[in-house]
């Protein structure tokens, strides 16, 4: 099978990133999805499919989605219902989704494991504020999916030390990528905390 490397990704910059990233090292980079129930997920599949149909790459395999409903859970949660989500003028933590990254990774983690992948890479930014996006929580987590599977797991974060700027910067299908919060249809809102983050990326590498 060669290095190979299971890549969680959304339809999100950060994500098309990294799988560049990883097809310049890896002889596999298997792309895998957790859909959870959220509001927005439709749209980002759609633009997903996309913008990693457009990369055309003979070492990257389809895409897997695994099923993660996550609604008995977050209950009346923003991310799961029809209220109000975060403004362009809220604070980052106002997008924290509880356990996310423990529910992600450890569903990845398992089918890695079981198609013999001992890596796994997501696309966590340096500026990401949330404690569960530390190297410390990662390092801890990666032990303790390896006392849980019995094989080892590796959890790469590749692209902390860089900022979302940073990111968008190479000759990449940029344009297809896909972050809101509410999108009408397919298409951005234009209004919520991830579409503003987006916008600021992209005026960034414009200056």
């Amino acid at each position: 099978m060669g290095r190979s490397v299971v890549a969680l990704v959304s339809g999100g910059v950060e994500s098309l990133g990294l799988v560049v990233r990883l097809l310049r090292s890896f002889d596999r980079v298997v792309p895998v999805y957790i859909r959870c129930g959220l509001r927005w997920e439709s749209a980002e599949l759609w633009w997903l499919r996309r913008w990693l149909g457009e990369l055309r790459h003979p070492r990257l395999r389809p895409l897997v989605i695994l099923e993660l409903p996550v609604r008995s859970i977050y209950g009346r949660h923003w991310s799961v219902g029809r209220g109000s989500v975060p403004s362009r003028t809220s604070r980052d933590a106002a997008v924290y989704l509880p356990g996310r990254n423990v529910l992600l990774l450890s569903v990845a983690a398992i089918y890695a494991s079981q198609r013999g992948i001992g890596r796994l890479a997501l696309g966590t930014l340096g500026s990401n504020p949330f404690g569960d996006a530390t190297p410390r929580f990662f390092r801890q987590l990666s032990n303790s999916l390896q006392q849980a599977l019995g094989k080892p797991i590796q959890i790469m974060t590749p692209l902390r030390r860089f900022t979302k700027a940073h990111v968008v910067g190479s000759n990449q299908p940029w344009h297809l990528t896909f972050s809101c919060l509410q999108p009408r249809g397919r298409q951005h809102c234009g209004r919520c905390n991830k579409c503003a983050e987006r916008q600021r990326a992209f005026r960034a590498v414009e200056k």
